[in-house]
C-alpha cells in the first residue's frame, strides 16, 4: 500500500469513529506510520487530506451510480438516486458533513460530480419532455433539497426524529420539477414544450447556431417556463 493510500485509510478510519467529524494530522500519521512532512508533501494541509478522503469514501458510493443501468424512466431514477444519496448520507454521516457543509475551505471533487451525474439524469427528462423548469434549475432545485434534507438527519437527529421526511421532501420537489405519469393531468403546454426545447439546446445544441444564438434561444426559453409564463398579457 503506498504512503497515500495507507493515509487515507487510516483517515477514513479515524473520521468515521471520530464524535467531531474530525481528525488530527498527528493521529493520522501515527496510525498511517508516516511521518507528519509526508502528509503535508502529499496533501498539502489538513482541508486537503479531508477533502482527498471525502473524495475517496464518495467514489465508492458514485461509481455504483456511474454502473448502474438507466431505465426508461428517467424521473424514477432520479427518486432512487435521492434515496441512495440520503441513504450514503446516514451510512457515513461524518463523511457527508464535510463534503457538504461550510467546513472545508477547498470542496471536494465529489460535489462537483454528485452535480454532474445528477444533471444527466434531468437532461434525459428533458428529452423525454417532463420538465416543468429548465434544466439546470431543475437539477440545483434537487440537489439543494436533497443535501438539505439529509444534512438535517444527520446533525438534527434530535429534532428529525422520522427519517419519511426525506420521502415526503423528495415527492413534493419532484412533483414541481417534473410531468406527472401519464393520465394524472398535464402541465401548461407551451411551459413543458419551452422547457423540454431549451433542454435539448442545452444538451445537444443544433450546428447551424452560434454561441450567442443558443444563450439566447434559451434565454427565450426560459421565460417561457418561469413564474412570469402564468401572467395574462395585459
Amino acid at each position: 500500500m503506498s504512503a497515500r493510500s495507507a493515509i487515507i485509510e487510516a483517515t477514513s478510519q479515524l473520521l468515521a469513529a471520530s464524535a467531531v467529524a474530525d481528525v488530527s494530522t498527528r493521529a493520522v500519521c501515527e496510525a498511517a506510520g508516516v511521518q507528519q512532512p509526508v502528509l503535508y508533501r502529499l496533501f498539502g494541509d489538513k482541508d486537503g487530506l479531508l477533502s482527498a478522503t471525502v473524495d475517496h469514501a464518495f467514489e465508492e458510493y458514485l461509481a455504483s451510480k456511474r454502473k448502474a443501468e438507466p431505465t426508461e424512466d428517467p424521473v424514477d431514477d432520479i427518486r432512487k438516486g435521492w434515496d441512495a444519496h440520503t441513504g450514503f448520507a446516514l451510512a457515513r454521516p461524518n463523511f457527508y458533513r464535510l463534503m457538504f457543509g461550510p467546513g472545508l475551505k477547498r470542496q471536494p471533487d465529489a460535489v462537483l460530480a454528485s452535480h454532474q451525474l445528477l444533471q444527466a439524469l434531468v437532461d434525459r427528462a428533458g428529452r423525454k419532455g417532463r420538465l416543468l423548469v429548465p434544466s439546470g434549475l431543475a437539477t440545483q432545485m434537487i440537489m439543494a433539497a436533497n443535501t438539505g434534507v439529509a444534512l438535517a438527519l444527520i446533525t438534527r437527529p434530535e429534532i428529525y426524529t422520522d427519517r419519511s421526511v426525506s420521502d415526503r421532501v423528495r415527492d413534493i420537489t419532484l412533483h414541481g420539477v417534473f410531468t406527472s405519469e401519464p393520465g394524472h393531468g398535464q402541465p401548461d403546454a407551451l411551459a413543458k414544450a419551452a422547457a423540454t426545447f431549451a433542454s435539448t439546446i442545452a444538451t445537444d445544441p443544433p450546428p447551424q447556431l452560434s454561441q450567442g444564438e443558443r444563450v439566447l434561444m434559451a434565454e427565450w426559453m426560459n421565460r417561457f417556463t418561469g413564474p412570469s409564463s402564468k401572467q395574462q398579457p395585459r
